[in-house]
């Protein structure tokens, strides 16, 4: 998961109150596949899914339904691919778009795209590999199994050892959030440079900050370690590991963590939300374990099919049913287990990850009973529309207890308070702007874009954005009842927009 992925995810469009937006029409070019069911059926579910996508949030009492192709072209997505798994088979996968819109280059199932934090499910299994041969005790203090980096603990541990369960779970109590990546072109730093925070890497030393074992807190950063300490114990590269004994038995022949070929013709071209692309096509992630993954919607849903039977106790490609299970439960909360999260809706207990890179964003969902499963991966920004496309299919597959959204009453603020709410409010090192058009309000993000996004207020104060409904803005005002600031409330976090002089 990269930084992107935390308070700004699904920020304007989720849009990530974080840069780039652009209004620009994307010519969609479908491909697709099937498993084996009945052609008819099938095309009838595909045709439902695409014209119903669904928002989180509602605002009146009718939920409105939208085509995927024009929702594509209105978010300016230039390419998406989905796999859809029905009783434990891929039913259908279908490709949308542009891998790369300069080389006219259109999505297929073959299309690869980065999967992001997704990288840290795939990770996990060959960690586990490790623990199924005896080779490694989870419950043991790493540093008894780091041979060329040790990990540096300090008074911040409290005298607590970290162990490999606790990497995965994330409740190991380490820093680093996520990963940026580095430019294609770039020279890369090493495992231990990473680790360390030493130049040329972009970020942070990986270390504690609070001890380990006493609350979840997601970290990259201790996911790279478990990168190291799978090279150590096996004295091998870590690409060539995770392909021979984690991929290859999955059947995930599209797949790989190693670096990209620049000649690779299958691979996406990542778009910012402006419809431009990374200037590199794509940014490279050393931070293999967490972040470097790249595959198809087809192949992670060959990786949930097999999670799925082994944890019935039906295969063991990679790791036998009891540690599967073993997997699949939660460590210390009620979500974080080894290198998944879980849900449980109405009966049905899921398994999934998200993932966010520069200019890519994913998720997936595996059922634990019943063989059920979605991916849906993108070369965007845009993690609204993988919500509302998630949110189409869980309706048309008759997922109980997916879809919940919240109904809203919009109401219309008092017209004497609309000039007060209109100026300039700081966003980390961005602008937020809001100004009056006609009787209404509209938000741009340095300056985009150029018609504005309708606020859309519950009472006098608080407002939302439909294109945003997880952001939460609230008006802040002095004692002199002067509005000084905005109040921002997603994913947890609350933050605080200083309007500007």
């Amino acid at each position: 998961m990269s930084p992107k992925e935390s308070l700004y995810l699904t920020m304007l469009a989720t849009s990530q109150i974080y840069r780039r937006w652009q209004w620009i029409a994307v010519l969609i070019l479908p491909l697709s596949i099937f498993a084996q069911s009945p052609a008819g059926e099938v095309q009838e579910r595909i045709r439902k899914v695409e014209n119903s996508l669904s928002p989180d949030v509602v605002y009146g009492d009718t939920i409105p339904l939208a085509n995927l192709l024009q929702r594509m072209k209105t978010t300016n997505t230039k390419g998406l691919s989905i796999a859809v798994i029905n009783n434990y088979q891929i039913e259908w996968a279908k490709g949308y778009g542009w891998a790369d819109e300069g080389e006219e280059r259109k999505v297929t199932t073959n299309t690869r795209f980065q999967a992001a934090s997704i990288s840290k499910s795939l990770n996990s299994l060959g960690i586990l590999k490790l623990v199924e041969e005896g080779k490694l005790d989870p419950a043991a203090d790493i540093n008894n199994y780091l041979r060329t980096w040790k990990f540096p603990y300090d008074s911040i541990s409290k005298n607590k050892k970290i162990n490999t369960y606790q990497l995965l779970s994330h409740t190991a109590g380490l820093g680093i959030h996520g990963f940026p990546g580095y430019q294609a072109d770039t020279i890369l730093p090493s495992l231990s440079e990473i680790l360390d925070g030493k130049q040329p890497a972009n970020t942070k030393a990986v270390r504690s900050v609070f001890e380990p074992g006493v609350k979840y807190q997601y970290s990259g950063g201790g996911t790279i370690i478990s990168q190291m300490l799978l090279m150590d114990i096996t004295g091998r590269d870590y690409a060539e590991y995770m392909q021979a004994e984690v991929l290859t038995p999955l059947g995930m022949s599209n797949s790989f963590y190693r670096r990209p070929s620049p000649t690779d013709k299958e691979l996406a071209t990542g778009y910012y939300r402006t419809g431009k692309p990374v200037s590199t096509k794509y940014h490279v992630y050393p931070e293999q374990a967490a972040a470097s993954l790249w595959t198809t919607p087809t192949d992670l849903a060959n990786y949930i099919i097999e999670c799925q039977v082994a944890y019935e106790g039906k295969s063991n490609k990679v790791l036998s049913p009891a540690l599967m299970k073993t997997r699949m439960t939660p460590y210390f909360n009620r979500s974080s287990a080894l290198g998944v999260f879980i849900e449980n809706k109405k009966g049905v207990t899921y398994f999934n990850h998200n993932g966010s890179n520069e200019a890519f964003v994913c998720v997936y969902y595996g059922s634990l009973q019943g063989g059920s499963g979605i991916v849906i991966m993108e070369n965007g920004e845009n993690f609204q529309l993988i919500r509302e496309v998630l949110n189409s299919i869980t309706q048309v597959y008759d997922w109980k207890g997916f879809y919940n959204p919240v109904f809203k009453k919009a109401v219309a603020p008092l017209i004497d308070s609309l000039q007060r709410y209109t100026g300039n409010y700081l966003a980390e090192k961005d602008t937020l702007t809001i100004k009056l058009a006609g009787n209404e309000l509209v938000m741009q993000e340095n300056g985009l874009p150029a018609n504005g996004f309708k606020l859309i207020f519950s009472n006098n104060t608080n407002f939302t954005i439909a294109e945003t409904p997880s952001a939460a803005f609230r008006v802040l005002t002095n004692a002199a009842g002067k509005v000084d600031a905005l109040e921002l409330k997603q994913g947890g976090e609350t933050l605080r927009l200083p309007k500007m002089q």
